[in-house]
């Protein structure tokens, strides 16, 4: 399948985007763990998400989908009961690290398998602080690569200090640290995603924070109660850039999440000279979500490194595009967790970003992009890589000629509906916005060292 992608219009638009990805995995893990049902709104049913589900299901629990969007989850109280079978991840790296967490308390034996893409990614970073809380789990794949066996048991809690900032790892520790005796504690170099921390506290587990590390108490069981997820910035990232380079480009996005640890793209965004107004108008389910306005200016480029990573390695992609149309060298330093995603996200990038025309050095962690570059429309990889298919697509609409993207059935792991979305920006007939809705302009963001 390949998606044929022309120079949009001028961009004048209000839309909504799927829910959540890594909020959607979270919220049907900790439902399955809990006391009673959970209705789940606004649940993302990606491929990705609903290896989650059918895992969960494979281990005990019931869980209904009488939408699209929306799950309910019959938690078992910690109670989960041996798959009949291995459990195929997809190509879902969440899914896969989270459920080794969980799996850790369990005392019966799981075989984890995923697609190729997912088996040539690193599980040392997660397979260390298990074993080190009791669990015997082995990486059957070369370097400590997946598919993953692990059989749980009694577990003791642990204060473990990440040698990197992954939330992904944080979150199958916390998992684990539910079934552990006494307080589990991870301290991180730099602050990643807190949607565990923040799932937690909604479904009333017990938790304690300090400036650089979370832990979780065990033996605790979480309260039943319905969640309302919000809209993915991550998948928000490409619209946002396509309004934000186009000088003029006008789009409003609402519903969408607002986690202060998620919205460094708009930091970046301002950085590089866009007009970006942001509104929190709930946060009652203690997930802030809001409204995003994006005016379009001619971009410049900027610096995006240090410890702002972490917090921007899916939109990395997307950012990419923006420095490649944007006035000036744009540098993606401290990067290196892009080798190991769905693709290499580097090498992929910048073999994309040429064969547009775009002027590129690929370094060890990152690249360096000069623009603007006046693309032209080619012939592409998706690399069997969401993002970067996705990304590339977003390049199209600023190209001349015609962009086609190969492979792109990667695109509904994240982003089911993604292919209509982009025939609205390339033939828009949606609802259109004529002035701004949100008051205050979003300060600049100073890069951090």
């Amino acid at each position: 399948m390949e998606l044929r992608v022309k120079r949009a219009p001028r961009i004048e638009a209000e839309i909504t985007v799927p829910g959540d990805k890594s909020i959607s995995h979270r919220a049907a893990i900790v439902a399955a763990l809990s006391n009673g049902v959970c209705n789940l709104r606004g649940f993302l049913p990606s491929d990705d998400c609903m290896h989650t589900v059918s895992a969960l299901r494979a281990l005990g629990i019931q869980i209904e989908q009488p939408e699209p969007d929306i799950l309910i989850v019959h938690g078992k109280k910690r109670v989960l009961t041996p798959p009949k079978d291995e459990i195929n991840c997809g190509g879902s790296g969440t899914t896969m690290r989270l459920l080794a967490g969980l799996l850790a308390g369990q005392t019966f034996e799981t075989r984890l398998v995923g697609n190729p893409s997912l088996t040539r990614r690193p599980m040392d970073r997660i397979i260390e602080p298990l074993r080190k809380m009791g669990t015997d789990i082995v990486a059957e794949g070369p370097e400590q690569t997946p598919p993953l066996r692990i059989r749980g048991g009694s577990l003791r809690g642990i204060h473990y200090r990440s040698p990197v900032a992954s939330a992904q790892v944080k979150s199958a520790i916390l998992l684990a640290g539910l079934f552990a005796k006494g307080k589990t504690t991870v301290d991180e170099p730099s602050a990643s995603r807190n949607h565990t921390e923040l799932m937690f506290n909604y479904f009333l587990i017990r938790t304690a924070k300090s400036e650089d590390a979370i832990s979780v108490f065990g033996d605790q069981i979480p309260e039943s109660r319905d969640f309302s997820i919000p809209g993915d910035i991550s998948s928000a990232a490409f619209w946002l850039v396509a309004a934000a380079a186009q000088s003029g480009g006008h789009l409003l996005v609402r519903n969408i999440g607002l986690n202060d640890t998620r919205t460094a793209l708009l930091g970046v965004l301002v950085r590089m000279g866009a007009q970006v107004r942001e509104a929190v108008e709930g946060v009652d389910q203690l997930e802030p979500r809001g409204v995003v306005e994006v005016t379009g200016v001619p971009l410049k480029g900027t610096v995006i490194h240090g410890k702002e990573i972490p917090q921007l390695i899916d939109e990395l992609p997307a950012l990419a595009v923006a420095g490649a149309l944007a006035n000036g060298t744009t540098i993606i330093r401290h990067a290196h967790e892009l080798r190991v995603k769905e693709s290499d996200r580097i090498a992929a990038i910048s073999h994309n970003l040429r064969g547009m025309g775009v002027q590129v050095i690929e370094l060890n962690d990152g690249l360096e992009i000069h623009g603007p570059a006046p693309l032209r429309g080619a012939r592409l990889s998706s690399f069997g890589d969401h993002r970067i298919a996705m990304a590339f697509a977003v390049a199209g609409l600023f190209a001349d000629g015609e962009t086609i993207i190969q492979d792109v059935e990667c695109i509904r792991e994240s982003y089911p509906g993604f292919e209509k979305a982009l025939d609205e920006f390339i033939s828009p007939s949606r609802v259109r916005t004529s002035t701004p809705v949100i008051g205050t302009l979003m300060p600049a963001t100073p890069v951090e060292e």
